[in-house]
């Protein structure tokens, strides 16, 4: 990767939302869950081992950052989602088993399309919300420019590999 890319990727983290940051994180695990994969057939260990290892590092941080105070039972079954994953991604380690990784890639898939629809639900809330009340929105054109919202240059990770 050259200095360019590390710059525009460091760029493009410093000044995304919490959202697009959780996007972000979604595309790199299911980018490092197909390079595990690309490693067992490949025969690669070390480039399984790097993917098994940073796709569970994220969804571990995943399970971390849930507030069971405030999500309640979704949060007590994201949770136990993201075990299954890990608990999935270790069996898949061990016995070099990409159906196990297939699944896990699927539930990733799953649960990102999940939340990019609840941020642009959001959105979409947030402009309704913003037009109700009158309030300026400081864009010229008159349209809501919400913070969730990708950026048009945003190229998600998952679809490289």
């Amino acid at each position: 990767m050259n200095a360019y890319t590390q710059q525009y990727q460091q760029n493009q983290i410093l000044t995304a939302s919490p959202e697009q940051i959780l996007v972000m994180l979604y595309d790199a695990a299911i980018r490092f869950t197909r390079q595990a994969m690309n490693g067992i057939e490949s025969g690669d260990r070390v480039q399984k081992l790097n993917g098994v290892s940073r796709a569970m590092a994220i969804i571990t941080e995943f399970a971390n950052t849930l507030d069971h105070s405030i999500g309640g039972e979704i949060a007590a079954n994201l949770d136990a989602l993201y075990a299954f994953m890990n608990n999935e991604l270790t069996k898949a380690n061990l016995n070099n088993d990409i159906e196990k990784l297939k699944v896990v890639e699927t539930l990733l898939l799953d649960l990102r399309g999940t939340w990019v629809e609840a941020i642009e639900v959001a959105r979409k809330e947030n402009a309704a919300s913003t037009q109700k009340t009158g309030q300026s929105t400081g864009n010229v054109s008159g349209q809501t420019a919400a913070k969730s919202e990708l950026p048009a240059n945003y190229r998600p990770l998952s679809s490289a590999g």
